[in-house]
C-alpha cells in the first residue's frame, strides 16, 4: 500500500520537505537488505508465514472497522478510537509487510534511497498516530471509570475528533523531524542494511560521520517519548484499577475486562519499542527479530484482543453479519 511508491513521487515529497537536503554528497543511491533470516529455504518459509499474518491483519482489522462503522458502536468514544486504531494497524502493517514479502521472495533485496526515506517517514507517522490513539483510549477509560457522571460531557464527539486530529499532527511532526535529520546525514560508504525495513538505527550504522549527537537526538525523539507515554499509560491504568474499589462487582468485572484488553495491547506495542529505540545505534541486539512484534504481531492480535474479550463487539458483529446476509438474500430474490 504505502511502500509501493514511485521514485518520482518520493523525490517530490523529499524536495518539498527540504529542497537543499537532496543536494547532500551521498554516494548511496540505493540500499540493500542483507539476507533476512538464514538461507533461502528459511526465507521462503517466513514468506508464507508473513503472508498468513498479513492476511489475518487485513481480515481482522477490516472486520472490526466494518462492525463499528455499520453499528451503533461508532457513537461510543471507545469504539470510535478503536476504529481509528484498526485503521492505523492496517496502514502501519501495509507500509512494512508487502515490501518485506517482496524482499523475502527476491534474489536481490534492494530499495532506492528515496523509497527508503519514504518508508521511514510513513512507518513512523503511522506508529506515532497509533501511540497517541492508544493514549486517547486510555484517557477515555479514565474518564469513564473515574468521572462517570461527566463522561458524556467530557468525551463528546467534538473532543474525540480533536484528539484524533491532534494524534495526526503530533505524529506528522515527529516523523518529519526524523526525516529531516536523516536526509541531512551523509551516506557515502556501505549500503547494506541489517534489517527488513528502513528504520533509524540500521540507517545510522551506515552514516559516514560521527553520529554521537544524532544518537542523542534520535533517543530523545523516539526513545524518551515512548518511555514517557508508556509511563503515563501505566499510571493512568493504576489510577483506574484503584478507583474500581468503589464500583459494584458487575461494574468492576466489565471495567476490568475492557481495561485488561487495553493493557495487553499497550504492552504488546510499547515494550518492544522501548527496547529498540532507547538503546543507541551500534549496539549488538536483536532489533530485527523484536521489531516483528510491533510491526506484525501486535496489529494481528489487536482485533482478537478487542473482540474475543468484548461481549458488546460480539453482539454487534452478529447483528452486522446478519444484516449483510439478509441483504444478500433479498437481492438474490
Amino acid at each position: 500500500m504505502f511502500c509501493v511508491i514511485s521514485d518520482e513521487l518520493s523525490v517530490c515529497c523529499l524536495c518539498w520537505t527540504h529542497p537543499n537536503l537532496m543536494e547532500n554528497q551521498n554516494n548511496v543511491t540505493e540500499f540493500v537488505f542483507m539476507r533476512l533470516w538464514g538461507n533461502k529455504q528459511t526465507e521462503l518459509l517466513f514468506l508464507f508465514l508473513f503472508l498468513l499474518c498479513y492476511l489475518t491483519v487485513l481480515m481482522g482489522n477490516c472486520v472490526v472497522l466494518l462492525t463499528i462503522t455499520c453499528s451503533h458502536l461508532l457513537q461510543q468514544p471507545m469504539y470510535y478510537f478503536l476504529s481509528h486504531l484498526s485503521l492505523m494497524d492496517l496502514f502501519y502493517t501495509s507500509s512494512v509487510v508487502p515490501r518485506l514479502m517482496r524482499d523475502l521472495a527476491a534474489a536481490r533485496k534492494n530499495i532506492s534511497y528515496n523509497n527508503c526515506m519514504t518508508q521511514l517517514f510513513t512507518a513512523h507517522l503511522m506508529a506515532g498516530v497509533e501511540i497517541l490513539i492508544l493514549v486517547s483510549m486510555a484517557f477515555d477509560r479514565y474518564v469513564a471509570i473515574v468521572k462517570p457522571l461527566h463522561y458524556l460531557v467530557i468525551m463528546n464527539r467534538q473532543r474525540c475528533t480533536m484528539l484524533v486530529i491532534m494524534a495526526w499532527v503530533v505524529g506528522f511532526g515527529h516523523s518529519i523531524a526524523l526525516l529531516l535529520v536523516m536526509l541531512s546525514l551523509p551516506f557515502c560508504g556501505p549500503n547494506q542494511i541489517d534489517h527488513y525495513l528502513c528504520d533509524v538505527k540500521p540507517l545510522l550504522k551506515l552514516v559516514c560521520s560521527d553520529i554521537h549527537l544524532v544518537n542523542i537526538l534520535m533517543i530523545a525523539n523516539s526513545g524518551v517519548v515512548v518511555i514517557v507515554v508508556f509511563l503515563v499509560l501505566v499510571i493512568s491504568y493504576i489510577i483506574i484499577l484503584y478507583s474500581l474499589r468503589t464500583h459494584s462487582s458487575v461494574g468492576r468485572r466489565k471495567a476490568l475486562s475492557t481495561c485488561s484488553s487495553h493493557i495487553m495491547v499497550v504492552v504488546l506495542f510499547f515494550v518492544p519499542c522501548i527496547y529498540i529505540y532507547v538503546l543507541p545505534a551500534g549496539n549488538e541486539n536483536k532489533d530485527k527479530e523484536i521489531s516483528v512484534s510491533y510491526t506484525v504481531i501486535a496489529p494481528m492480535l489487536n482485533p482478537l484482543i478487542y473482540t474475543l474479550r468484548n461481549e458488546e463487539m460480539k453482539i454487534a458483529m452478529r447483528k452486522v453479519w446478519f444484516k449483510i446476509a439478509h441483504l444478500e438474500l433479498t437481492q438474490m430474490r
